[in-house]
């Protein structure tokens, strides 16, 4: 992450910061203030104090990563030269309005599942910008999400593709179960009950339902309830999941419900820094 942080800035500033440069006396302390411009969850604060302190500024943080903020609260004061607060601004700034966007948005579908009394985990998908993946999954699990995989390693997940080359959802899971370690869990994605059943049958660890719909999705388990199959595996949903329809997936009886659109469609919270002169 550090590096990605110093590529950022890298990109940002390019051989200098010419407006600064020209403006600025390079000798000139300022003291500077982030602040709340909307309500929400705070995240990204480590990330962009630890920008600042690279570059010798002294930080004081009033809020912690996860905490609930207003409009007009203040989330970090930063003191030093004037012309590395105004350098460093827009890439910090970047970071903690996309992660704050994103933490609050899991926390709000996390909220809307626990009122209903419903026991699902919300969980990320990998539908994040490369180079932000690994704080799209750090402000997931701030909102309070489970960030699912950070990575291909991570463990084996076999989706439709997979199977489209191998042949069938039995293949794909011997295949796997011979050729991966017995540390990693294995995870197939399936589109009917029948492939539920038989990924069940074959001692899958998480059976992802894609793109079913609530009813479905009850029936199938409902089906291997009946089978004596359910116990032991976990049912994860996926695909066409948003904001207005979660509930209904969530009293459908999964365990995970994996949402792209809080990484890939997120909306940043409204977050300034502003000088104090």
């Amino acid at each position: 992450m550090d590096k990605i942080i110093k590529h950022m800035i890298d990109e940002d500033i390019g051989f200098s910061d010419i407006t600064t440069d020209a403006l600025i006396p390079p000798e000139k302390i300022a003291k500077a203030k982030i602040i709340s411009k909307t309500t929400g969850i705070i995240a990204g604060v480590k990330v962009a104090t630890s920008i600042f302190k690279e570059y010798g500024l002294e930080i004081t943080a009033f809020k912690e990563d996860g905490d609930k903020i207003i409009p007009r609260d203040v989330i970090l004061e930063i003191n030093g030269l004037a012309k590395d607060i105004l350098s460093l601004e827009r890439t910090a700034l970047n970071l903690i309005m996309r992660m704050s966007g994103i933490a609050t948005i899991t926390s709000k579908m996390i909220l809307k599942i626990k009122n209903t009394g419903v026991n699902t985990k919300i969980a990320g998908t990998r539908k994040t910008s490369p180079s932000l993946h690994k704080f799209d999954k750090m402000a997931i699990a701030i909102g309070g999400g489970d960030t699912h995989r950070f990575r291909l390693d991570d463990m084996v997940l076999i989706k439709d593709n997979h199977i489209a080359i191998v042949g069938s959802v039995s293949k794909a899971i011997e295949l796997a179960r011979e050729k991966s370690s017995f540390s990693k869990k294995i995870e197939i994605e399936v589109e009917t009950t029948e492939d539920a059943i038989i990924a069940s049958n074959l001692g899958a660890d998480i059976i992802m339902l894609d793109n079913m719909v609530p009813n479905e999705i009850k029936k199938t388990i409902s089906v291997l309830e009946k089978q004596n199959l359910r116990e032991n595996v976990l049912i994860e949903v996926s695909g066409g999941i948003n904001e207005n329809n979660i509930l209904e997936y969530a009293k459908s009886g999964v365990d995970i419900i994996s949402l792209g659109f809080i990484t890939h469609s997120v909306d940043s919270l409204d977050i300034s820094l502003i000088f104090e002169l």
